[in-house]
């Protein structure tokens, strides 16, 4: 009776609100065709379990075949043109005011280093704060009236996003609003269904990892639909496309023509635009369920058992026995789809020329050349600024776990610190993150040309493929095997041994020893990820001697952390403060402000 209860208020809610979004939907059609043409969803949907595709679309796009170009490039050329040329007429822009703006910009800066997050994810990571904010006693069950408006919610989300700088101003229509209210009573829905599931009734801690999970999945379809990544779309569909066909399982059985064409676009996402697992979860899900963002009423409670079901198998899928391979392979090709994301993006102000210029082989050649001179400076400016932030997030990490965990800590086992002991306890973690990182070099003159030339080979039909094989159930010796094993298992000992002695001799305390080898892995763990994204412009790199003996020390190490860097997610108690303690006041008072303003305003436009 409880749960049919929960269940019919939720759906009045969706129900109510549902109507009152008709006229609105109409109007935004075409944002919501714009998606459906970019979805890599017709790569990787399988057609006995989706029919994304009828027989006139796969018609029109077999006709769309160009005599140079390659027809996935031709093709990816042709759909982001047509999608960013619809006409925007009629779309009233949502306004803030500059200097609450302001203000807010840099709260999301000191948010930067505390959350210490990929620049892909500080929007996601912004609406999830602000939807946790705003749900806390709903999802808490703290607050009697669980009646939560919609439109008021996306509302607010969508204001906070732009005065966070996260979203530009003057630029995002105001129609997005209801669709984004839409989306939110969906999820609202969801999170009234959690307290009467059976699975979550006596399990607290499972509870609230699906409730993250939900934050999550809803935040990345709020920034789907406020965002409109055109291009980010088309060219993963392009890169899946053609990783697919590049890509040759042997035997060609091994594996299942679905897993193979998930694993391709899980690949392309992580390597791409190294996405985290929450995007590449909500893709899946809406490839799995076209209807996902707007689904009828009579069958949420379907699509809550679904997304439940989702949660529970989605690691089956993400980590895959032969997720690293299809990594590897589309790891070549990032480069090449790191150039053509930066020449779509040149071209947006100059759409009509956009195929003219990959036409002239000469002139697409410049183009390109030009763009990566660009990227290199601004890699070299990016690594130098990951450097300063990420040594600046350690330390102010160290600041917080020295008074609240390390101190009290010591003083429980009879211990202290003193001066030197604080000293290096600050010193050696910092350290560490800022080596580790200003070590890290941009390639090599010579990668330029190699670069170009792997560009032409994809965009152009004339270009030699680079096939790669993925063998399934290879053959491995197991006495080697197991003999690489123990030499890895070794390492990893020795590195924390050393460490922790480095930690001990200098007289630290021993919980603190402990408390700080731990955080060593952490941070080594984030330098080798940065490491990685250096090499977004690297093309058959050699490994040099030193980065084959830091990769034997760091590794080890860094997977460690890896497991730490999880759990850590979630117990993250350090953002949970800042999201209460800190945000929520600061949120009333840039509403003040931003309320204040306008009534001066108001009262200057009065005076004549």
């Amino acid at each position: 009776m409880r749960k049919n209860k929960i269940i019919f208020d939720a759906k009045k809610t969706f129900d109510e609100f549902k109507p009152d979004l008709d006229s609105s939907l109409q109007n935004t059609s075409k944002v919501a065709e714009v998606r459906e043409i970019t979805s890599p969803a017709n790569v990787v949907s399988e057609d006995k379990k989706i029919n994304v595709s009828t027989d006139e679309e796969l018609t029109e796009k077999s006709e769309r075949i160009h005599p140079v170009i390659n027809t996935e490039i031709f093709q990816m050329i042709d759909e982001y043109v047509k999608t960013l040329s619809i006409s925007k007429e009629g779309i009233t822009p949502i306004s803030v005011d500059e200097i609450a703006s302001r203000i807010a910009r840099f709260y999301e800066t000191i948010r930067k280093v505390v959350d210490w997050k990929e620049d892909n994810v500080l929007r996601r990571g912004a609406i999830v704060r602000i939807l946790k904010r705003l749900l806390f006693t709903k999802v808490s069950r703290l607050s009697i009236n669980k009646k939560v408006n919609p439109d008021d919610l996306a509302e607010v989300v969508t204001k906070e996003l732009i005065r966070g700088g996260h979203l530009p101003n003057n630029e995002v229509p105001r129609e997005k609003i209801p669709v984004v209210a839409m989306s939110i009573a969906k999820y609202l829905f969801f999170f009234d269904a959690i307290s009467s599931s059976s699975l979550f009734k006596d399990n607290i801690k499972k509870q609230a990892n699906f409730t993250t999970f939900l934050f999550e999945i809803a935040a990345c379809e709020v920034e789907e639909i406020l965002a409109n990544p055109v291009k980010e779309y088309v060219l993963l569909e392009t890169m899946t496309r053609i990783m697919e066909d590049l890509i040759k399982i042997i035997p060609s059985d091994g594996i299942s023509s679905q897993e193979k064409r998930n694993q391709v676009f899980i690949a392309c996402c992580r390597t791409l635009y190294d996405l985290d697992d929450a995007f590449i979860i909500y893709r899946l899900l809406e490839i799995e369920h076209p209807d996902w963002r707007n689904p009828k009423s009579e069958i949420l409670s379907k699509r809550y058992e679904q997304i439940v079901t989702f949660w529970q198998t989605s690691d089956m899928i993400l980590n895959h026995p032969q997720a690293r391979n299809f990594k590897r392979a589309c790891a070549q090709l990032k480069p090449i789809f790191t150039l053509l994301n930066d020449f779509l993006e040149e071209q947006k102000g100059n759409l009509s020329e956009t195929l003219t210029n990959v036409e002239n082989e000469d002139k697409f050649e410049e183009i390109l050349g030009k763009i990566y001179d660009k990227r290199f400076l601004t890699l070299k400016r990016r690594l130098f600024r990951l450097g300063v932030f990420s040594t600046l997030s350690v330390f102010l990490s160290n600041w917080v776990t020295f008074f609240i965990v390390e101190v009290p800590l010591a003083k429980l086992f009879y211990e202290g610190f003193n001066l030197f002991t604080a000293f290096i306890d600050f010193l050696i973690p910092t350290a560490v993150m800022f080596v580790l990182v200003i070590i890290i070099r941009p390639p090599a003159k010579t990668n330029r040309r190699k670069v170009l030339e792997a560009v032409n080979s994809i965009v152009y039909q004339y270009g030699k493929k680079r096939y790669f094989e993925i063998r399934i159930n290879k053959k491995s010796h197991s006495i080697l095997k197991g003999t690489m094993m123990l030499l890895y298992l070794f390492m990893t000992w020795l590195v924390f041994t050393i460490t922790a002695a480095t930690f001990y001799f200098a007289g630290l305390p021993i919980t603190s020893v402990v408390f700080d080898t731990f955080t060593i892995a952490l941070t080594v763990f984030a330098a080798v990820i940065i490491r990685t994204r250096s090499k977004e412009l690297s093309i058959d790199e050699k490994t040099t001697i030193h980065e084959f003996v830091l990769d034997m020390i760091s590794v080890p190490i860094a997977k460690v952390g890896s497991f730490i860097a999880a759990k850590w997610k979630e117990y993250n108690v350090v953002e949970i403060l800042f999201n209460y303690l800190v945000e929520s006041p600061f949120v009333a008072i840039v509403d003040a402000i931003e309320e204040w303003s306008q009534f001066l305003k108001d009262r200057k436009a009065e005076l004549h």
